[in-house]
């Protein structure tokens, strides 16, 4: 684990204090993760399920999680007005009957948590599908102003001997084939996401061409994603399209664009694809001896993030920080 980095991310939550919703109150892993969470006081569980059986399975567990809130939605006091603001929100979509339906789930109720202030942000996904994940923080928490869609970005870290490498690629894991406007979107999300981290953004639209050294439409869709950065964020360190080797390789910069400003020393990546992203990522974290964490989702109302069903409790303490940190 990255320790300097979660340690910034700590210390800025020691200043703000933040709660966060886990959907999945009773799964072991939560409740480990939940447990080392408060053995701090920056970061307060919100665990969804049944009060009993959230206490069964923590002492079943050896876990001690006194300090932790534990939310039922069958006996939660303030269901009738959460379906009359779920209605309201799901207008013409759904009915008042089907809203009480979705708010006895996990995740729809924990969306709902986050969308009326009680926490800030919400991790699911240990035992939920992604898709089941995203698709209440769509219909309930929406995306922000000016942001057509979700996407995602990974957090790379390696330590070395002074400083950790920190970088940040997107979108590996959301959009399988985004447009021009939507590649303009994840770049500035991407890169908002990264100074979160440490990261000052020199961002390099990823190709298998640098400038006009290949043809085909994904070379000019990267170029001209590029442009449409730069002319809507004109002090932004953006270029593009470059290969990757002339993105993170002075000597390779040098030959193929010595101009260039990020070139050479490129730090946040984004892919034209989520086939390109995915397998990047995996390369980076498998070859490169990275640890990834994420999908960190982006462009939501308020932070949302979604696990592996094959994480661990590490996994999960980890993300808990990281989506905090974006609240």
């Amino acid at each position: 684990m990255a320790i300097h980095m979660f340690q910034q991310l700590i210390d800025t939550l020691k200043k703000s204090p933040k709660k966060i919703v886990f959907t999945e109150g009773t799964d072991p892993r939560i409740l480990e993760a939940s447990a080392r969470l408060l053995a701090g006081t920056w970061l307060t569980p919100v665990l969804i399920g049944n009060v009993d059986e959230v206490h069964a399975a923590a002492e079943e567990a050896g876990y001690n999680i006194r300090g932790a809130e534990i939310v039922d939605p069958a006996t939660y006091d303030e269901m009738d007005k959460m379906v009359e603001a779920m209605v309201e929100l799901r207008r013409g979509k759904m009915t008042s009957d089907e809203c009480r339906a979705a708010l006895k789930k996990g995740n729809y109720f924990g969306t709902m948590l986050v969308k009326m202030g009680v926490a800030d942000c919400l991790l699911g996904g240990a035992t939920y599908s992604t898709a089941d994940t995203v698709r209440p923080a769509l219909q309930l928490i929406k995306t922000k102003p000016g942001n057509k869609i979700v996407s995602s970005c990974f957090i790379l870290v390696r330590e070395g001997v002074g400083d950790n490498t920190v970088l940040a690629m997107g979108d590996c894991a959301i959009n399988i084939d985004p447009t021009e406007d939507e590649l303009v979107e994840i770049t500035t999300e991407v890169a908002h996401c990264a100074r979160t981290f440490g990261i000052d953004p020199k961002v390099a639209m990823l190709s298998y061409s640098t400038k006009g050294s290949g043809k085909g439409e994904t070379v000019d869709k990267m170029r001209h994603a590029y442009e449409k950065v730069l002319a809507t964020n004109p002090d932004f360190a953006v270029d593009g399209e470059l290969q990757f080797d002339a993105a993170v390789s002075p000597k390779v910069a040098e030959t193929k664009c010595k101009d260039s400003k990020v070139a050479g020393q490129a730090n946040t990546f984004i892919f034209p694809n989520i086939n390109a992203g995915n397998i990047g990522y995996k390369i980076a974290q498998r070859l490169g001896g990275f640890d990834a964490y994420g999908p960190v989702l982006l462009g939501l109302n308020a932070p949302i993030n979604d696990l592996s069903r094959g994480c661990n409790a590490q996994e999960v303490y980890s993300m808990a920080i990281i989506t905090a940190a974006l609240a």
